[in-house]
């Protein structure tokens, strides 16, 4: 499975609704979080329409309108947002749960390959589904209140903000599978 872009721009779009939400802050414009994530406004636009219809998100009209989440973070598991916007996690259409598709091998029930792909779908589909919103959110709060980074959208904007107002964004991180979202929930459980 390969997030698309548009997936992946949702997601950090819903996590930095997230954490507005987490720091009191009631509503974020689609220019701050494009702005925020180096995004593409009319994209993000695009997106933000469409986690609305899915009933991730609601909106506010008016100048000083903005998005929010439609529910809490604790109520949306990741598994839920990338079928959405993505569809079936199977690699092979032979094991899907939600979108399945006779394959071209003569033995079905005995085929090594599907029975491959299957626990790839499995192993996905697990982890996706147990992580929710709101887990991704706390992870990443922790994460910058330890390295002393400002929390995003901490402060509510002065008026309107200016479109293209760039915040600050911490530097690029550094790939380290120690620092995957399961050990960072379990870093506060070590014996």
């Amino acid at each position: 499975m390969k997030l698309s872009k548009r997936g992946e721009y949702a997601l950090r779009t819903l996590i930095n609704l997230g954490i507005a939400a987490e720091v009191r802050r009631p509503l974020v414009q689609v220019a701050e979080l494009a702005d925020y994530e180096r995004l593409p406004s009319k994209f993000l636009e695009q997106i933000m329409h469409e986690l609305k219809e899915a009933g991730f998100i609601e909106s506010q009209r008016g100048k000083f309108g903005g998005y929010r989440l439609a529910q809490p973070a604790a109520k949306i598991s990741i598994g839920q947002v990338v079928r959405v916007l993505e569809g079936p996690l199977a690699p092979i259409g032979c094991v899907s749960q939600t979108a399945y598709e006779k394959c071209t091998c003569p033995d079905e029930e005995h085929c090594g390959l599907r029975m491959l792909m299957l626990d790839v779908r499995n192993a996905i589909a697990g982890i996706l589904d147990r992580y929710t919103l709101a887990d991704v959110v706390e992870v990443t709060l922790r994460k910058l209140r330890r390295d002393k980074l400002p929390l995003p959208f901490a402060a509510p904007p002065q008026a309107a903000p200016r479109p293209h107002r760039a915040l600050t964004r911490p530097p690029h991180p550094r790939l380290d599978p120690v620092e995957g979202l399961l050990s960072n929930l379990m870093s506060d459980y070590t014996i």
